[in-house]
């Protein structure tokens, strides 16, 4: 599935939709470039989820765990990660297989640890669109 937004508030909506129809044990990887509205994508998705607190990248910390939703949502980034066993010592694997729906900012960077499936999510910028476009790939693997 492909999509096109025009402002950072089309995107939060769109990603705040295809969170009201996640499952528990799903994961979302989320590629782009720096600044291309990831955080703003992630935000949508966890007030899908009913998070109602602030959501933010979780940089330093890798992983930010939000309860309070219909669902648990991990939150990863792993865009300073050094090795895949900084994964291993958080614990990766609890989150993606467990009761709650988890996001990874740049997994491509830990594709050989990525379940079987999942779902990816490309954002991609345009500028001959506009400043505020954004092509987003939705894509089962």
């Amino acid at each position: 599935m492909v999509t096109e937004t025009r402002s950072a508030r089309e995107t939060f909506a769109f990603a705040k939709k295809l969170a009201e129809q996640a499952k528990a044990g799903d994961v979302f990887t989320l590629t782009g470039d720096l600044g291309v509205g990831k955080t703003v994508f992630t935000q949508g998705f966890a007030k899908g989820l009913g998070i109602g607190e602030p959501v933010n990248s979780p940089t330093f910390t890798i992983v930010q765990v939000y309860e309070g939703g219909r669902l648990a949502f991990y939150h990863f980034d792993v865009y300073r990660i050094g090795d895949i066993e900084e994964m291993e010592e958080i614990g990766y694997e609890d989150y993606f297989y467990g009761d709650g729906v988890s996001v990874v900012e740049w997994a491509d960077l830990i594709e050989e640890i990525l379940p079987p499936h999942y779902t990816a999510v490309k954002i991609e910028k345009d500028l001959s669109q506009g400043f505020d476009y954004r092509k987003i790939t939705v894509e089962e693997k």
